[in-house]
């Protein structure tokens, strides 16, 4: 979590530096709520990244593992209605079915390796404990997923990856001033440790918005040159 009023008050301060404009809080909120997406959003495509490379080193495998910690704190896991629809999401990850008290991840494969599987008994025993699942072509279900005893219409839950909350920072107008109101505010849902880039893509984008072209340079070379350095 990132506290939004600290985001907000070193976007302020670094937009007013060099006298180069002013911030409004709804510009702020709707500007934070677009960063926040952008950064959210970009943790996926590194992950994409990693996973193309054919280097499997230590630095790399620890980048992984940083961006799947981040996505943490988006991530749950709920049941599938009827054993094979998924509920709302903006992304699905990995998939679960439950043998009385122990859950079993499943493997995805293609439709036309489902036969080979439930056509022998040798198979079939071994999805107790290795279920498997394929991809339907249906408007009311999204998976089939089988284990020893054949089609499974529960006990099979998924991954649920949620798009951030949405962040807002509140207040109230006293003497014709908006003044800060933690019970009226939603903190960014990133993780900690992406509050400087946070602040630099909001400034990037309020230099678009206020036609402010140095800021928005400055917010963008300084977003560049932190990125490098993660990646380095």
């Amino acid at each position: 979590m990132i506290v939004i009023d600290t985001v907000y008050q070193k976007v302020l301060a670094l937009a007013n530096k060099e006298q180069r404009g002013y911030i409004t809080p709804l510009e702020f909120n709707l500007l934070a709520n677009q960063a926040q997406e952008l950064i959210f959003e970009q943790y996926f495509y590194d992950l994409d990244q990693m996973k193309r490379r054919d280097t499997d080193t230590t630095s790399l495998s620890d980048m992984s593992e940083l961006i799947e910690n981040k996505l943490t704190e988006f991530t749950n896991v709920q049941t599938m209605a009827s054993g094979g629809t998924y509920p709302s999401n903006y992304r699905t990850g990995r998939i679960f079915v439950s043998v009385g008290t122990v859950s079993y991840e499943a493997k995805l494969i293609g439709m036309n390796e489902i036969a080979n599987y439930l056509g022998s008994e040798f198979h079939m025993a071994g999805l107790e404990k290795n279920p498997i699942y394929t991809k339907i072509n249906s408007n009311t279900t999204d998976i089939a997923v089988y284990n020893h005893l054949g089609l499974l219409t529960t006990n099979v839950s998924c991954e649920v990856i949620t798009r951030p909350t949405k962040a807002e920072w509140g207040y109230d107008v006293i003497a014709e001033k908006a003044l800060y109101n933690a019970s009226r505010s939603t903190n960014f849902q990133l993780h900690a440790s992406e509050e400087t880039e946070l602040v630099f893509k909001i400034l990037e984008l309020a230099g678009i918005v206020i036609n402010k072209v140095g800021l928005a340079q400055t917010a963008a070379q300084e977003d560049g040159k932190k990125i490098q350095y993660e990646k380095q």
